[in-house]
């Protein structure tokens, strides 16, 4: 059975003393049952204080991105073996920040996701259309187009390992969210393509999350999709009481 995830995008938010409060903020109020796998993903600074200070409990945490290189000269970049020897269980890739900002490629992903699963790190992959391809019908092949050319090079078991994140860029900050039958419409197209890539004992096993303005008031709705296995949350994950609320609607 595929794991249910809610996973914090911290973005460049909290420093060393934020993340402090937030994380003790998370670990005094996190319900002693959970049906979810907990993730958050503090800045590179805190990874390390956030790994040390949340082992002895069920959450886990992720990096906001990846280098596609073991080491060398690349000023200012992280290599997921550095990230791995300090606790990082998690990467986020192809975050729609990435894409657009940092004009991140399908190929330059395609070698993230390749570096995280050698150290053994998994993909909290992320694809998703903008406004524009989503109004002229075209959300579909641009999400297929995303997971295609990044991953679908990788071999059954590599697949099994990495979490798919659909992330409308149009739901992104803005306060609109995708309504559940529209996220659950892309989460199905997504589970098909795998199947059609892969087998359907594949698809059923990888969780596929919903990103865009997730907050505890549409979190159950959301969430209660057929193939809504949880999701990877923005502003609301930087504050406890809301990401706990959301944990709690899964």
């Amino acid at each position: 059975m595929r794991k249910k995830i809610v996973a914090g995008n911290w973005k460049m938010n909290c420093n060393l003393a934020e993340t402090k409060l937030l994380l003790e903020g998370l670990t005094q109020h996190l319900p002693n049952q959970i049906t979810a796998e907990v993730i958050v993903s503090p800045a590179f600074t805190n990874l390390h204080y956030a790994f040390e200070n949340l082992k002895e409990t069920p959450i886990h945490v992720a990096s906001q991105n990846i280098h596609e290189n073991d080491s060398g000269a690349f000023t200012g970049e992280i290599s997921a073996s550095m990230l791995k020897a300090v606790g990082v269980s998690h990467a986020i890739i192809g975050h729609s920040e990435r894409r657009e900002i940092y004009n991140e490629s399908d190929a330059l992903l395609q070698a993230k996701v390749n570096q995280s699963l050698a150290n053994e790190i998994t993909p909290l992959f992320c694809v998703g259309e903008k406004l524009p391809a989503r109004e002229a019908g075209q959300h579909f092949e641009v999400v297929k187009q995303q997971i295609e050319k990044a991953t679908f090079h990788l071999s059954a078991q590599e697949f099994k390992k990495i979490v798919v994140a659909y992330e409308p860029v149009w739901a992104i900050g803005t306060g609109k969210t995708a309504s559940p039958e529209q996220a659950q419409e892309m989460h199905k197209f997504i589970r098909d393509l795998i199947a059609q890539n892969y087998t359907e004992t594949v698809a059923d096993e990888i969780s596929i999350l919903y990103g865009g303005s997730v907050k505890p008031a549409n979190a159950k709705e959301i969430f209660s999709m057929p193939d809504v296995d949880g999701g990877l949350i923005g502003g609301a994950s930087l504050k406890a009481d809301d990401f706990i609320e959301i944990i709690k609607s899964i």
